[in-house]
């Protein structure tokens, strides 16, 4: 049997349950694709060679489950009288077979693809009421896989090993054995990388470089296909994947099955929750920002709160979001910090789904954009308290800033707005992402020379500033200056920006001979176009004195805040 990479912790975990059950059963849960079943087959080998005795019994319905655990617990020793008892409907068939199975020793049953817990019954009976097909009493251990995660489910004799995507270096060396032709170790991991760690999408490219057949035969060529030919190289056009058991072993489908399983139970906004949070950028989502009326928008449903949330519980009890744990006590505090994340592939295949739905993709974008600009005048609005979903939504604005020249100022306006935000909450890393995401937007649409793509420009200088980065603010802001002198003339009000900006940049770096020479050309300027008594006219000889005061104390600088927006000289330093 082919080597479970990156697991061991979990099998060491099930190992001593194997061993020592103690009332408990174990639970192998998460996400379609990440390598429960093969993970459950590891610990099956392992115990057979052992001399444990092991069952594997395959879920597909009550009647089919009752047969097999039948078996199970006839092959452990269950008198033919106590069977017959229980067929003839004088006992309950599954104590009988439970109370078999408690008496025996040194058997492992595995219980494969329980995704549909609720239907396991017999009738309507619960699972973690412990009357039913799932017990934890065995005298060996009764191992279950499932997407579902909760442990409402499964009850607190559930011992629930929730498994994740796989670390980057065991990824890489499930490529290396699957195709140890195809490349280095280090382009392994970048593949895995690329791949989410994801199980079951590291063994389909490994087996697609393993053919000889095939059209790229390197981690670095399928790497690189990905990008345009994800849905052809990871099954998308399956001649069988409208079969559940066969969707289940293909990346492209095997999380159809769960959100099958979500509408069967009546859940039906988990599917256009999921297509709504694969539209935006692969980052934590803020939890407040999918509201009832953005789903209702492209529903055409009714969509209350609680259905909002319950969708949410849904895509969550199968793996198909996560919920990152806040990192401090201040955002235990913080509700906006509630955040949801996706891995990479489920977003880029709930995409790629939604594409091809036949979905009115032009509406899906207007609701969105249009509720992300709402989020941002939220969280303008909330002060201190909006900080923190703030910092969550700059990496969202990309979907409202991949539009057309003519929509482009609309968002930029509101990038401007959140960028105002974040400096506020001191995220200045944040702010400068955002910052250059606009700047190249408007530099693409626009052109570089375009006013409003010099606006950009001088504003990523001062976040630059703030940040200290004194010399890369030094070239942004000359360039600026330079290209609106050029572009502008000499005396727009820009352009006196512009050098003012710079100066105070070269203040910062301690070069006063120069910054005191441009403060002073601006002063000039100033009492020429104004007069010497206009109040922009006394901020700038008052910038030029600061200066000059500083260039006699060389070894202190002063860090002040610049303007964030273009504005008069005299208000940017």
């Amino acid at each position: 049997m082919e080597q479970v990479r990156g697991r061991e912790t979990e099998l060491v975990l099930l190992t001593r349950l194997l061993r020592r059950p103690q009332g408990r059963f174990a639970v192998l849960c998460g996400a379609g694709g990440l390598g429960k079943t093969t993970l459950a087959a590891q610990l099956a080998a392992q115990a057979e060679e052992t001399g444990w005795a092991v069952f594997w019994v395959r879920w597909r319905d009550t009647v089919d489950l009752a047969q097999q655990l039948t078996q199970v617990a006839v092959a452990c020793g269950l008198p033919a009288v106590d069977l017959e008892s229980a067929r003839a409907g004088q006992t309950s068939l599954p104590g009988v077979i439970w109370q078999q199975l408690e008496s025996s020793r040194r058997w492992l049953v595995v219980l494969d693809n329980v995704d549909e817990p609720q239907a396991v019954g017999p009738g309507n009976e619960q699972v973690a009421h412990y009357r039913g097909w799932i017990r934890p009493h065995g005298g060996g251990l009764l191992l279950v896989t499932s997407r579902d995660t909760s442990t409402q489910t499964w009850g607190p004799r559930a011992e629930l090993l929730r498994l994740e995507p796989l670390a980057v270096p065991e990824a890489g060396q499930v490529l290396l054995d699957a195709a140890p032709r195809a490349g280095t170790s280090e382009q392994a991991r970048e593949l895995a990388a690329r791949l989410g760690g994801l199980p079951l999408a590291l063994h389909a490219a490994g087996a697609y470089l393993a053919t000889a057949t095939s059209r790229y035969r390197t981690f670095d060529q399928y790497r690189q296909a990905l990008d345009a030919e994800l849905p052809t190289l990871l099954g998308a056009q399956h001649p069988d994947a409208s079969d559940p058991d066969v969707a289940r072993t293909v990346v492209r489908h095997t999380w159809e099955v769960s959100l099958d399983q979500l509408t069967a139970e009546g859940n039906s906004l988990a599917r256009p929750m999921l297509r709504m949070l694969a539209l935006l950028a692969q980052a934590p989502i803020p939890l407040s920002l999918l509201t009832p009326g953005l789903l209702a928008a492209v529903t055409g449903e009714a969509v209350t709160v609680v259905g909002v949330e319950v969708a949410f519980a849904g895509l969550h009890r199968y793996g198909l979001l996560s919920l990152p744990e806040p990192a401090t006590a201040l955002e235990v505090a913080q509700e906006d910090s509630s955040q949801v994340v996706l891995h990479p592939l489920v977003r880029e295949i709930s995409a790629l789904a939604l594409t091809s739905e036949a979905t009115d993709l032009a509406l899906w974008h207007r609701a969105l954009t249009d509720r992300l600009t709402e989020a941002v005048h939220d969280v303008a609005g909330a002060g201190r308290p909006g900080w923190p979903t703030a910092r969550l939504l700059a990496p969202h604005l990309s979907l409202l800033l991949d539009q057309s020249s003519e929509a482009l100022a609309a968002a930029r306006d509101t990038a401007a707005t959140l960028a105002d935000v974040l400096a506020d909450a001191g995220a200045y890393a944040t702010q400068h992402a955002l910052h250059q995401q606009l700047l190249d937007t408007q530099s693409r649409l626009l052109g570089p020379e375009h006013p409003d793509t010099l606006d950009s420009r001088n504003n990523l200088a001062i976040v630059l500033q703030w940040t200290g980065a004194y010399a890369q603010a030094v070239d942004l802001h000359r360039q600026v200056f330079e290209d609106r002198t050029r572009i502008l003339g000499p005396d727009h009000p820009d352009t006196l920006v512009s050098r003012s900006n710079l100066a105070h940049a070269l203040r910062e770096m301690g070069e006063y001979a120069e910054a005191v020479d441009l403060h002073r050309q601006t002063l000039e300027d100033l009492t020429r176009i104004l007069g010497p008594d206009h109040p922009h006219t006394r901020t700038s000889r008052n910038n030029l004195e600061l200066v000059l005061v500083a260039s006699r104390r060389p070894g202190r600088r002063r860090g002040r805040r610049m303007n964030r927006r273009n504005a008069p000289p005299m208000n940017s330093g």
